[in-house]
């Protein structure tokens, strides 16, 4: 009985991370900003998060950018959450779609490059919201140590951080181009 059950929770998680990989990228979406401030709230308070996505030699890699915005919009001292297997080996990537496997939470090569974005979200933020965001970022990296493609992956760390600031999202066994994507648009309106 129990070798039967095993075999069938082996069979789920490869046929969800099969399905996860069976869908295409689109060509890069154009940046996407939200106001979350109230229109009360002093317009020169400039923090935002980012939800990204960017294309990568699999099926890419979805993550946070963080931080403040100056005048034009660019970056100040951003800050990178994403979760993703702890090694720039191959071998932990692909046993991480059978097994969980040891996870980093933070830049991984390619976040901050222009060329590799496929799709983004910002919003803005009051600093009382984004400290609020921030901690919950801290404490997710702080307690998420595993990855594993179908169960715990890097869509379903940034759907972690989306919902605790109250939006939905959606399923995390999307590719995560389409997953930042419906992000934005189930949020956004």
């Amino acid at each position: 009985m129990a070798l039967t059950t095993r075999r069938i929770a082996i069979a789920v998680m490869l046929a969800l991370s099969a399905a996860a990989c069976q869908t295409e990228d689109k060509k890069a979406e154009p940046r996407f900003v939200s106001d979350a401030r109230p229109a009360f709230e002093n317009k020169d308070s400039r923090y935002f998060i980012e939800f990204r996505s960017r294309y990568a030699l699999s099926y890419g890699h979805s993550y946070v950018i963080f931080g403040r915005a100056d005048q034009a919009g660019g970056m100040i001292d951003p800050e990178v959450a994403g979760l993703a297997p702890a090694t720039a080996s191959t071998a932990p990537y692909v046993l991480g779609h059978f097994l969980p496997v040891p996870a980093e939470t933070g830049a991984s090569d390619g976040d901050l490059e222009e060329a590799y974005r496929s799709a983004s979200w910002r919003v803005m933020l009051t600093e009382a919201q984004y400290g609020k965001t921030v901690a919950h970022i801290r404490q997710l990296k702080a307690k998420s140590k595993f990855w594993q493609a179908s169960i715990y992956n890097c869509n379903a760390f940034v759907a972690d951080i989306a919902r605790s600031m109250g939006y939905k999202a959606p399923s995390i066994w999307l590719r995560p181009q389409q997953f930042i994507t419906q992000l934005r648009e189930m949020n956004a309106g």
